[in-house]
């Protein structure tokens, strides 16, 4: 295509056609150049970064993101990774182009969201402002890879939220049988809570039990599956990470009162959900129990704190701990540290006797 010549100006610019990333027609004019070379070679270079992908709207730009990113992650994993985009990042950046979105408004963006409130009244929880932030910023790495986006605007703003979830509370084994003692008039509640703190499985993995998976000759229970709740469908998955696919001992009481609890709910089939209710649910009765019993009251996800902290006291090491719960050993050591007994004097101590000092 030739350049052209701006009478008024003296400068020279070009104007042509191309197709988007989506294969829709575009036009193009870029004007300003002081020669005709220098016009053509802008030109040449535009129609060389893949017909310009940047040039259309972000909203546009999120179905390559789906198309091409979707595939290669869990179902589930792309339902939150979809929930997040269509509530919390197309209402702001749908309309603008993808070459137009400075790290201003990215910031604007961050203060939208950090200044906003939920149906209940209350913030956004720093973790999830974060996972958020996370979450635009791949969009955005995903166009600079693989699209010629000259810079991820994400990468010029301090990320939003924070990565650590507040402080972690936990139960004493004493405060959990007081609360207990007070739930245990609803048998379902009560035996989801046993469930929980005496195993240390996540809420999910609690919800997608059924009774099959409750292997009683050998006081095993199989972890395989996890429940969410996404976009208003039950959702049952496999568990968060490869670690979490895992068979844990049960002592033997709580063998036995599940035992009985199932017999109770004889109307359940062997791969039917057990505890057949939402999280809405164990967020009401720990209200009810800690206000019965004077307990403090702590998050559901905290069960699992309370029971990685009791191993830690009873004196298991941080691979025991972590066979048991689905995690990694490092992630128990570093996350769990500071409820770790103190061994930096005992090295110490152990060195100067080696030594024969």
């Amino acid at each position: 295509m030739p350049a052209y010549k701006d009478k008024k100006t003296g400068l020279f610019y070009v104007q042509f056609y191309y197709r988007d990333a989506r294969g829709a027609k575009r036009h193009k004019t870029k004007k300003g150049f002081q020669t005709e070379l220098e016009a053509l070679l802008w030109e040449k270079n535009f129609k060389a970064l893949k017909d310009d992908a940047m040039d259309m709207t972000f909203a546009d730009f999120c179905k390559v993101y789906e198309a091409e990113a979707r595939p290669r992650v869990r179902e589930h994993t792309w339902l939150t990774k979809e929930t997040i985009i269509q509530s919390k990042l197309l209402p702001f950046f749908g309309d603008m182009r993808m070459c137009d979105i400075r790290p201003v408004d990215i910031v604007r963006w961050q203060n939208s969201l950090t200044g906003s409130t939920r149906a209940d009244g209350d913030g956004f929880k720093p973790t999830y402002l974060r996972i958020i932030n996370n979450q635009l910023n791949a969009i955005f790495n995903h166009a600079e890879r693989y699209y010629s986006l000259e810079k991820n605007p994400v990468h010029k703003v301090d990320k939003m939220g924070s990565k650590e979830a507040g402080e972690m509370q936990f139960w004493t084994k004493d405060e959990y049988l007081r609360f207990s003692d007070a739930i245990s008039d609803k048998p379902l509640a009560f035996y989801a809570f046993e469930v929980l703190y005496w195993m240390g499985v996540r809420c999910g993995e609690l919800m997608a039990l059924t009774p099959s998976d409750f292997l009683m000759e050998t006081s095993e229970l199989r972890i395989n599956k996890s429940y969410q709740r996404l976009r208003g469908e039950d959702v049952v998955t496999k568990p968060k990470t490869r670690k979490s696919v895992r068979t844990i001992k049960m002592p033997a009481f709580l063998r036995d009162e599940m035992a009985e609890f199932i017999e109770m709910r004889d109307d359940v089939a062997p791969d039917e959900q057990l505890f057949g209710f939402t999280k809405h649910f164990l967020v009401h009765e720990m209200d009810r129990g800690c206000k019965a019993s004077g307990v403090k009251r702590i998050r559901i996800h905290d069960l699992r704190h309370s029971h990685v902290s009791l191993l830690i006291d009873m004196g298991f090491s941080a691979l025991d701990i972590a066979e048991r719960v689905g995690h990694e050993a490092i992630d128990i050591t570093y996350r769990y540290a500071h409820l770790f007994p103190a061994k930096r004097a005992q090295i110490a101590d152990a060195l100067s006797e080696l030594r024969g000092e």
